[in-house]
């Protein structure tokens, strides 16, 4: 049975890394040419005048743009360059925690039937309406912030190199994908072919049953919770597809996720910068709790009021 599983789940982790693939290569390809434009230098230019609103000075747009277009370690790289405060930096960490690696991530997650206004919304939402309220509310954090030095990245010239660059770096992303995705499906077969997955769900039953969601959510609901949206999705649209979970149930874990996932990573990641953690991961954990349960509540409640209307139509 084991052989059959590691069989079955070799061949999903294929096919979503082929799947997942489509999406990251283009992407990925666009934004690393894109930094050897003008086009990011404008993005930024553009953005800087917005920062003041929310406590944070103009060149602080160039970690918010590497952040959303690439990931959290492109975000770091900026912030490293330049000299920010603690509390700065840490309104940078709150925004990213909420908003980063949006084209890549909002396309997996569209994957598994979300809508891209409902991402957008919920990560671009909880990034400026978090760092508006730490801007009014923190009156400490004016030591100027920490982190350990960088090298700077190799200079690039020619179209051609760049183009490659850019290759590379796209074929590279989806190399790390599949490295982890492939060995995760197969183990999540093998935890399925031996019930692991059925006595998880009832263990995780209570949370999910606070949070709205049915039991056969929880395995794509951890997934994305320990490894994030892109490296998790995997898990999830086969969740989608195979435990029948509902379009409800993947829309609502998605909400939750989209405000607080990968957990672990996107914590440890900002302590050499001197910031204060645990409070980046809590609020971000409290945050998703309650949006999602506002969310459910006034979901659940349309829909007691739709099947009124249709009964009193009737």
């Amino acid at each position: 049975m084991i052989v059959d599983s590691v069989k079955k789940g070799l061949l999903s982790g294929l096919n979503t890394t082929w799947s997942l693939g489509k999406v990251i290569f283009p992407v990925t390809l666009i934004v690393t040419v894109l930094q050897y434009t003008p086009v990011l230098p404008f993005i930024i230019n553009l953005i800087a005048p917005l920062m003041n609103l929310i406590g944070l000075p103009g060149d602080a747009a160039i970690p918010l743009v590497l952040g959303n277009f690439l990931n959290l370690y492109a975000a770091i790289a900026g912030i490293l360059t330049l000299d920010l405060t603690v509390k700065e930096v840490f309104i940078i960490a709150m925004m990213l925690s909420f908003s980063h690696n949006l084209l890549i991530e909002s396309g997996v997650a569209m994957k598994t039937g979300v809508k891209l206004w409902v991402i957008l919304t919920v990560r671009i939402g909880l990034a400026l309406l978090s760092a508006i309220v730490i801007n009014l509310v923190w009156q400490g954090g004016s030591e100027m912030a920490q982190g350990t030095a960088i090298g700077e990245a190799a200079e690039i010239n020619g179209t051609g190199a760049i183009l490659l660059h850019g290759v590379v770096q796209a074929l590279s992303g989806i190399g790390q994908l599949a490295v982890i995705v492939i060995p995760l499906m197969v183990a999540v077969q093998i935890m399925k072919d031996l019930k692991w997955l059925e006595a998880f769900s009832k263990a995780l039953a209570p949370f999910m049953k606070v949070l709205g969601m049915k039991p056969n959510a929880s395995m794509p609901f951890v997934t994305g919770l320990t490894l994030g949206l892109a490296y998790g999705a995997g898990v999830m649209i086969q969740a989608a597809k195979e435990d029948n979970v509902s379009k409800k149930d993947m829309t609502i874990a998605f909400i939750f996720l989209v405000a607080c996932h990968a957990v672990v990573e996107d914590t440890l990641i900002f302590i050499p910068l001197g910031i204060p953690v645990l409070p980046l991961l809590l609020i971000r954990l409290l945050t998703a709790i309650v949006l999602t349960m506002v969310v459910v509540y006034i979901w659940n409640r349309t829909d007691r009021v739709q099947r009124k209307e249709a009964v009193y139509e009737q």
